[in-house]
């Protein structure tokens, strides 16, 4: 069974309007899709079968035991993962500024919703004791 997918009109706002600047934007969408595979079981996958082979075969003789290539090739590695990581980081903060600035202006207007309405029924009440 299938979940039903959900119409755009459910999801927040602030979210919305994060996903259709990123989506504007090649070098982000290339930054989220890395991100989203390295964060992945498949990558975790293909790292222990690469290193596997690696680590027995020595890269077929050429890296030998204590693998000085495949050190440096992780450590390069490492250091381009923890920039996406940073990456993610930001977008996540940015997300929350702009919806915790969007819910402010929401919680606000229906501040001065509702208070505007209890002077009303205030009023009414009012009324109606001042006629008995």
């Amino acid at each position: 069974m299938t979940t039903p997918r959900l119409h755009k009109t459910l999801h927040h706002p602030a979210l919305l309007a994060a996903e259709e600047a990123r989506a504007a934007k090649v070098q982000l969408r290339v930054a989220d899709a890395i991100t989203a595979f390295a964060g992945s079981m498949r990558f975790v996958y293909i790292h222990a079968v690469i290193f596997a082979i690696w680590c027995s075969t020595g890269l077929f003789g050429v890296d030998k035991f204590p693998f000085n290539f495949l050190t440096m090739a992780v450590s390069l590695e490492a250091i381009f993962l923890s920039t996406f990581v940073m990456i993610g980081q930001n977008r996540q903060a940015a997300f929350s500024r702009t919806k915790a600035d969007h819910d402010f202006h929401e919680q606000e207007l229906e501040l001065k919703i509702n208070t505007a309405l209890t002077r009303e029924i205030h009023a009414l009440v009012t009324e109606i004791h001042l006629k008995r």
